[in-house]
């Protein structure tokens, strides 16, 4: 798998992440506090100092990359690995898009532009269905997917599995756009953010059981 277009692209927003953050944090006055965390009603309720906070997705985007990165070069079933690569590409630039709109978020009002907390649900949302569509290209792995142990063992349990779970993926990123978007009160919205994520989570688990309890059964 080539990763090598991604890792550039992702050492260069980290870069021009980190000159928006001193650059940002210059106009700021050097006592000046920012937000790092919103509770579910959209309200701020953690603050690090203006640089700390906007040097933090600078550095998620360095951790993300470094984690997808190394992925490709451990990953034991690496006949199979080029046929999750759309997944681990999706994956990678959705969280990229994501440190994005979060610096953005906590860095714009500086400059007088105030962006909605609820931008950042968008960008779940989005990175939600960027997976989903691509969740069922992937093929058995380690790392990529969801890795229940039924579905690693059996190609055909992943498949059942993993096209589930991009259709859930969909549906449940764009309940979580269509919440953000919504009239509704940040309490709701959060319920729904909180059961749209633990649907993709659980019922896939679930399923790949069933499927590998049935499959037996009918052996």
């Amino acid at each position: 798998m080539k990763i090598r277009v991604l890792v550039m692209t992702s050492l260069a927003l980290a870069a021009a992440m980190a000159v928006f953050a001193f650059v940002t944090a210059a106009r700021l006055p050097a006592d000046a506090l920012l937000p790092t965390h919103w509770n579910a009603s959209g309200q701020a309720d953690d603050f690090s100092p203006a640089l700390t906070a906007l040097l933090l997705p600078a550095g998620l985007v360095l951790f993300v990359t470094a984690i997808f990165a190394i992925i490709p070069r451990i990953e034991p079933l690496q006949d199979r690995l080029e046929g999750s690569a759309p997944v681990l590409r999706a994956a990678w630039v959705g969280m990229l898009l994501v440190a994005a709109v979060i610096q953005l978020t906590i860095g714009l009002p500086a400059y007088g532009v105030t962006v909605p907390v609820n931008v950042i649900m968008l960008g779940v949302g989005a990175l939600l269905m960027l997976l989903g569509n691509a969740l069922p290209k992937s093929r058995p792995g380690f790392f990529v997917g969801i890795r229940t142990p039924w579905a690693i063992v059996d190609t055909d349990n992943w498949i059942a599995t993993h096209r589930l779970g991009g259709k859930l993926m969909l549906l449940a990123g764009a309940a979580i756009i269509a919440a953000s978007l919504l009239p509704i009160s940040p309490e709701t919205t959060a319920i729904i953010v909180v059961a749209a994520i633990a649907v993709t989570v659980v019922v896939p688990f679930a399923y790949s059981w069933w499927f590998w309890r049935n499959k037996r059964s009918q052996a």
